[in-house]
């Protein structure tokens, strides 16, 4: 046997190298049924002769809608070696999505199997092949040529930010992919690797990649824990013992359950040695406990990456690492793959120095065509870009930090966002989600929240505002409501941008990619609605929803005790002025008719100060709330301060000041006058400051 050493040009070229050197290897294992890289390769040959007869070659593309098995994967390399492109597109999908993609792709054939005939012929026009006709004929073929430059498939993306888009992806996307993931996770021919994915997902094309590329063995998990089966979960532990797992990759709504699982039933995942999660924003705290639980000998990565840059761009791990103060506000994503380049940028687009928030772009070799039937997507672009060696960048969307140490943190999604961040908006956009990244963070640090998530949303037409959403740890003591949740926030983050509301959920409405559902998340009730006894979980879209209270009904609690600090120091202040200062209250020498007038004076100094009082202790947070700059609004507070208790000490001290003592009434123009003059241009200013967070939109 010749057996070649050199690299492929293809993605099928990649698993035709392995047929040649171990045919007699098992490449995909599905329960009892097996295929060896000789008979994958073999089957997929005549399959491809079957599928350029009836009319698939270079340029045209299939998709691939066929169940959990190993014929799916025959599928996909035949119509690799057609010279086409696959589309993988999952049966059991609902009819709008199979529609949408059918008709987006438009693929000149779909290869299926019959129980799926009737749902996919009326979803589209393409010619059906099913895999489980009986004698496909045999038909002669002569491979084609195939370019590293050729599309090798089409990535619909989740959908999460509006219709699943498709993505071009080009055979050297792949193959440099692959590269990437071999080097990193020091794939070999003995790993056996679990798929657990949908095959409409990236994540799916992925994992065959890694493990047929590698000649390793790809062990197909009879269910899809894309979907968060509960009772499949539990069976997971098993099914790796069982089956040998020594690779594989989850979603972080799964890895979290598998978290409570493994914490449940003080079991492991014994011989894995490398676990990845992603598809969602993974906290460092969730990463470290998973580590922990699994032990030494396994890795656990955090990865980061969108269908338009092939999978994966960025991988974190926190084997050896001891916990981090602070650990469940962070997501860390790390490095950058072999072959990807990673940039945080401002809004001018341009890369911006390290600890700056910014939007992530991605380059490199992984960087895809572009979007099929759409030169411009409306939620990412492939830009132009002058810093990159390519000259080319995907804007993801996404805001991160660029660390000191070359650590990618993920701070979170510009959902908000249509078309990437241009300067007119990348400001306000990145405060906003800075501040629902820090009040999620906050929430999630919160000894009764289990699961957390801040975003915004519009309660009415042409107003956006953050809400905070929480599932409670099972068993909190007294339980949780959105409410005092919403005090908390209010606390902790100093009166920041906090979320307008908390909704407790028994649950976090998720996408089929798992990711968080935001147009399923309950809106908060009107103010007028909202009171503390209604804070509880539920609620749907078309009625508001039950929500856990405004941040505005703290106001309650803070205004009795502002009342009452301004009550007691203006009675003390009233009872001690002619301590500090003796006979400045005195009225003899006035005329009795204007008594009344001067006492009343009087009196406002004094609940002038008392009001100055009070709010210095409680009037912070508002001031803040109003989203300025933290130091102008420190200013504007202490502004406000003096602006209302200077006048108790400077007028009796200028009722005691001799008309001719000029020393002590210069003093006294420069202490208070020019103070005050300042202290009002500085509320002037801070009036007429944009907000950094306009939520009020």
């Amino acid at each position: 046997m010749v057996v070649d050493e050199e690299r492929p040009d293809s993605l099928h070229g990649l698993v035709e190298r392995q047929a040649r050197r171990a045919p007699q290897a098992v490449a995909v294992r599905c329960g009892e049924q097996e295929l060896t890289y000789g008979e994958l390769d073999a089957r997929a040959d005549r399959l491809a002769a079957h599928l350029a007869g009836r009319g698939l070659g270079p340029g045209r593309r299939a998709a691939v809608a066929l169940g959990r098995g190993t014929e799916v994967y025959v599928a996909m390399l035949a119509v690799l070696k057609t010279g086409a492109a696959f589309v993988p597109l999952e049966p059991t999908a609902p009819d709008a999505l199979l529609r949408h993609v059918l008709g987006d792709a438009a693929p000149e054939l779909v290869v299926t199997e019959e129980r799926h005939r009737v749902r996919l012929a009326d979803a589209g026009g393409a010619q059906l092949v099913c895999l489980d006709e009986p004698d496909l004929p045999q038909q002669e073929f002569a491979q084609p040529e195939v370019s590293p430059g050729d599309v090798a498939c089409v990535f619909y993306t989740s959908g999460s930010t509006g219709l699943p888009t498709g993505t071009l992806v080009e055979h050297r996307n792949l193959l440099a992919a692959y590269a990437g993931w071999r080097e990193v996770y020091g794939l070999t021919p003995e790993d056996r690797i679990l798929q657990t994915a949908s095959l409409e997902f990236d994540v799916f094309t992925a994992d065959w990649v890694r493990a047929l590329g590698t000649g390793a063995t790809l062990v197909v998990a009879a269910y899809n824990l894309t979907l968060d089966r509960t009772a499949d979960l539990a069976a997971l532990p098993a099914l790796v013992a069982e089956e040998r797992i020594t690779v594989l990759e989850l979603n972080v709504r799964t890895a979290r359950r598998l978290t409570a699982l493994l914490t449940a039933t003080r079991a492991g995942l014994p011989g894995v040695r490398l676990l990845t999660i992603g598809a969602e924003k993974w906290y460092l705290d969730e990463q470290l406990a998973l580590q922990r639980l699994l032990g030494g000998s396994t890795r656990v990565l955090n990865v980061y990456g969108l269908a338009e840059a092939t999978v994966d761009s960025t991988y974190f791990e926190v084997r050896g690492a001891a916990a981090a103060e602070g650990a469940e506000r962070v997501s860390l994503v790390g490095r950058p793959f072999p072959g990807t380049r990673v940039y945080v940028l401002g809004p001018n687009a341009t890369p911006v120095p390290s600890g700056r928030v910014g939007e992530i772009a991605i380059a490199g070799s992984g960087l895809t065509r572009g979007y099929l039937n759409r030169p411009v997507d409306t939620a990412r672009h492939f830009v132009r870009a002058d810093f990159d060696p390519d000259g080319r960048v995907l804007l993801t969307g996404d805001l991160g930090v660029l660390r000191a140490d070359g650590v990618l943190e993920f701070v979170g999604r510009a959902s908000t966002v249509v078309g990437p961040l241009g300067a007119n908006r990348a400001t306000t956009v990145t405060t906003r989600v800075k501040a629902a990244a820090r009040a999620e963070g906050a929430l999630r640090a919160h000894p009764a929240v289990r699961e957390a998530a801040v975003v915004e949303v519009q309660p009415v037409p042409g107003r956006r505002v953050l809400v905070g959403y929480v599932v409670p740890t099972q068993g909190s003591p007294g339980g949780v409501d959105g409410w005092s949740l919403t005090q908390y926030l209010l606390t902790e983050l100093n009166g920041f941008s906090s979320p307008a509301a908390v909704i407790v959920v028994p649950e976090l409405p998720r996408t089929r990619a798992g990711k968080l559902d935001r147009a399923a998340l309950p809106l908060p009730a009107p103010p007028q609605h909202t009171a503390p006894h209604s804070a509880k979980a539920g609620g749907s879209r078309k009625g508001g929803g039950k929500a856990g209270g405004g941040a505005n009904n703290g106001d309650d609690s803070a205004g009795c005790l502002a009342a009452f600090i301004t009550v007691v120091t203006t009675i003390l202040t009233r009872a001690l002025t002619d301590t500090f200062f003796p006979g400045s209250t005195d009225l003899s020498g006035v005329p009795s008719e204007y008594h009344f007038w001067f006492g009343l004076l009087y009196f406002a100094e004094c609940a002038a100060f008392g009001a100055g009082l009070a709010f210095l202790f409680l009037g912070l947070p508002a001031v803040l709330r109003q989203g300025r700059s933290p130091k102008l609004s420190v200013l504007t507070h202490l502004s406000v301060v003096w602006l209302l208790a200077n006048w108790w000490p400077q007028d009796n001290l200028y009722r005691l000041t001799a008309a001719t003592d000029w020393a002590r009434e210069t003093a006294m123009v420069y202490v208070f006058n020019i103070s005050l003059m300042l202290a009002a241009v500085i509320v002037v200013i801070f009036l007429l400051t944009k907000p950094r967070a306009d939520n009020r939109k």
